[in-house]
């Protein structure tokens, strides 16, 4: 498909996307697109999607919806309804992309499978990304971030427990969630580019279950001839440990000590947040230059650091890194934090603050590198959020307006297919817009 772009328009200018889906995932991709100029236009239910009703502060209008949606145009329609599929069908006629993140049994039911959509338009490109994939025993199954996070080895690979010992989600994001708009967002532009050489439309399927095993890399990763068997004695381990009830810790535990890390990371004096008279340093130093950097910037000596020495995984490796790190802290707390900040970038060491995130809305490189934005909504005024993290010389990558207003745009977006006003009315009277 063509859509003619303006001035200043992003790389997907042009791109027309329709967004069918809820919750977090798809949406962030559909809003990365929309940063790029693409027209999304976000189909809601007439009630809103589930996101506008988590904690709103104005009627049908939350935070949490308002972050994952900015720059999109915003339709309320009733897709249960013959009227309802007959609207999307049109708008499907000249859509570049839809984003779904439907069950794999749901679409089918509303009239917006690949096969329905692409009877319509041989070139549509339909991107569903869904909790589990549409293959295997758990396709149909349901799936939120915390589930995902359990079930793909990221909760146990961070070891992340709460006060009472009991497994919890990965920091305080939805990790599975945001690497999964990711990919989505990455398979549609790629999905575009192969357009554009085979005219050819298709559809993608991405999941949350892959997403949150694409991210752990090295921890989901086995040269066989070596790992195989210590990975099965891992398993008998776990598996006994669960079976007698045993504490979380301890099996975390049996799993970092196959792989010769456990304490390993409370013996790490180079990679971990210290604390300093007046409040909290990061420090991280992942080369062997580095490492000698700091200990020269802190004056300690690591005999490890000698050539040949460098075994981490060892007894006498982590007895001397746990001796490095008392020395270490006790030197952290003897001064502010600026100081050590100081300090240590004038060794050349890689070292920040911790801060919060109300930190960075006053922050002043946050200010100057442009990553935070503001745009005007409809309804609730002005609003500052995250912009867009990268730059493109030529196509400029910027959000381009708020997120909608339950349905906001659907008059315009109707009157754009030919519905006239009386009929518009008609569909709204009938429940089949808002």
């Amino acid at each position: 498909m063509s859509h003619t772009p303006t001035d200043g328009a992003g790389p997907l200018a042009g791109v027309r996307v329709l967004d069918l889906s809820e919750i977090i995932a798809a949406p962030f991709c559909s809003m990365l697109l929309a940063d790029m100029g693409a027209d999304v236009i976000k189909i809601e239910p007439p009630e809103g999607e589930p996101w506008r009703l988590q904690a709103p502060f104005l009627p049908a209008e939350s935070k949490a919806f308002m972050s994952l949606n900015r720059g999109k145009r915003g339709l309320a329609l009733n897709l249960k309804s013959a009227d309802g599929q007959a609207i999307l069908h049109a708008l499907a006629r000249d859509a570049d992309v839809v984003v779904i993140n439907y069950r794999p049994d749901v679409p089918a039911k509303l009239g917006i499978s690949y096969e329905q959509l692409r009877a319509i338009n041989p070139q549509i490109i339909y991107a569903q990304n869904t909790a589990f994939g549409t293959e295997g025993p758990y396709a149909n199954r349901p799936g939120y971030d915390i589930i995902l996070q359990a079930m793909s080895g990221l909760m146990a690979a961070a070891g992340s427990m709460n006060a009472d010992g009991n497994p919890t989600t990965v920091g305080g994001t939805a990790v599975a969630d945001f690497a999964a708009g990711l990919v989505l967002a990455w398979s549609i532009c790629g999905a575009l580019y192969a357009r554009e050489k085979t005219g050819c439309g298709q559809k993608i399927d991405t999941s949350l279950f892959g997403a949150a095993m694409l991210v752990q890399t090295s921890r989901i990763f086995s040269v066989e001839a070596q790992e195989a068997e210590t990975r099965a004695k891992t398993l008998e381990t776990v598996r006994g440990l669960r079976q007698e009830g045993r504490p979380y810790k301890e099996m975390v535990d049996a799993s970092l000590a196959a792989r010769g890390m456990l304490g390993a990371t409370q013996a790490n004096a180079y990679y971990r947040v210290y604390q300093a008279a007046d409040d909290y340093v990061a420090v991280g130093c992942l080369s062997h230059a580095l490492r000698v950097k700091f200990c020269k910037a802190m004056g300690i000596e690591d005999p490890r650091l000698q050539p040949g020495r460098w075994q981490p995984g060892t007894d006498e490796a982590k007895q001397i890194g746990m001796h490095l790190v008392k020395q270490a802290e006790a030197l952290f707390r003897s001064r502010p934090a600026a100081h050590w900040i100081e300090h240590l970038q004038q060794a050349g060491i890689p070292v920040g603050p911790v801060l919060f995130p109300e930190d960075l809305f006053d922050d002043a490189h946050v200010a100057e590198a442009g990553l935070m934005c503001e745009v005007e909504h409809s309804i609730a005024g002005p609003l500052r959020m995250v912009a867009p993290p990268l730059r493109m010389s030529v196509t400029p990558v910027q959000p381009r307006a708020a997120s909608p207003a339950l349905g906001e745009h659907t008059d315009a977006i109707l009157r754009d297919l030919g519905y006239d006003s009386e009929r518009i009315a008609r569909l709204r009277a009938a429940g089949v817009v808002h």
